[in-house]
């Protein structure tokens, strides 16, 4: 089944949960960015992390994720839509631990550190939260922001587990929330409930669907179910953002980098496409720039040299 993402109402216990299938949307970012297995797994939790709350927004609401620890990961970034599409890079995509108890020791590989959570909601100023790492996890620090930045109680499970030639066997994740009034222990219910399943790899291995795994969470619940919208990973980089940004270095950068005659490259860092421009591409942007202001007729200008009192 192809990626996808489901959110649901469980109107008995106040509750509403996404879940999202991500196999695809992280494999497609580890063949562009071509991390190492720890690496891999610590950019394809949060992807999947972006994906759970970006469904939680609406329109042309955005979203962003900076992880930073001191750890030789160092960062990771992501970038979410209300849409299913996500991007996002891992400062040091080469690092690669050894396995802690059996798993993936991606709490080692970030550190101790921060999570920044970014909203575009279209307001006059974007909304930011922080809070430190609690675990490194991922999906635990993710829960954290959310119960205590967003007073929102909440539980977030994230999982990606490699292939042995180096892909995505699976990758997906659930969040849910309370409604308000805020109930935490309906939350704290619904987490007992998720102890005595199978891990989440394994059950999105066995059965590739968001709602089969709502199923199983909220079992014996009805569920409305609100949305099935695809996934996948989108990057809204073009030349013309980037020309954009080149924009912003200014005339003399930009007549010094043509000076060069060979092309200019830039490489996106979310996507890991790689825009060139030739020489004369640079001078053309260089052509299309405000002209500087003129000194006004009659008004000395300097010419060098030092003033002595």
């Amino acid at each position: 089944m192809s990626d996808h993402l489901t959110r649901v109402l469980a109107p008995s216990v106040n509750l509403r949960a996404v879940a999202c299938i991500t196999t695809n949307t992280v494999a497609e970012a580890c063949r562009r960015h071509q991390p190492a297995p720890t690496a891999a797994v610590a950019l394809g939790r949060a992807l999947t992390a972006g994906v759970l709350l970006g469904a939680l927004l609406k329109g042309r609401q955005r979203l962003a994720l900076k992880f930073e620890g001191s750890g030789p990961l160092k960062k990771i970034v992501v970038q979410a839509d209300a849409h299913g599409g996500v991007h996002g890079y891992v400062a040091h995509p080469d690092v690669d631990l050894p396995l802690r108890h059996g798993r993936f020791d991606v709490a080692g590989a970030l550190g101790a550190g921060v999570l920044t959570v970014s909203k575009d909601l279209l307001l006059k100023t974007p909304y930011q939260g922080v809070v430190h790492l609690v675990s490194g996890e991922i999906g635990e620090d993710v829960a954290y922001y959310l119960t205590e930045s967003e007073q929102v109680p909440s539980a977030v499970g994230v999982t990606t587990i490699p292939d042995a030639r180096g892909g995505v066997m699976v990758a997906g994740g659930f969040l849910i929330q309370s409604l308000p009034p805020a109930n935490a222990d309906a939350v704290d219910a619904v987490l007992q409930r998720i102890q005595t399943l199978p891990p989440l790899g394994r059950i999105f291995h066995d059965e590739p669907s968001a709602q089969g795994l709502l199923e199983r969470i909220f079992h014996g619940m009805d569920l409305e179910v609100l949305e099935t919208a695809p996934v996948a990973f989108r990057c809204s980089c073009s030349e013309q953002r980037i020309l954009q940004a080149l924009s912003t270095l200014g005339r003399d950068e930009l007549l010094r980098l043509a000076a060069d005659e060979e092309p200019t490259s830039i490489r996106c860092d979310f996507c890991g496409e790689e825009y060139r421009f030739s020489a004369h591409q640079l001078r053309e942007l260089v052509r299309q720039l405000p002209q500087p202001p003129q000194p006004e007729s009659g008004t000395p200008t300097s010419r060098g040299g030092h003033r002595h009192r």
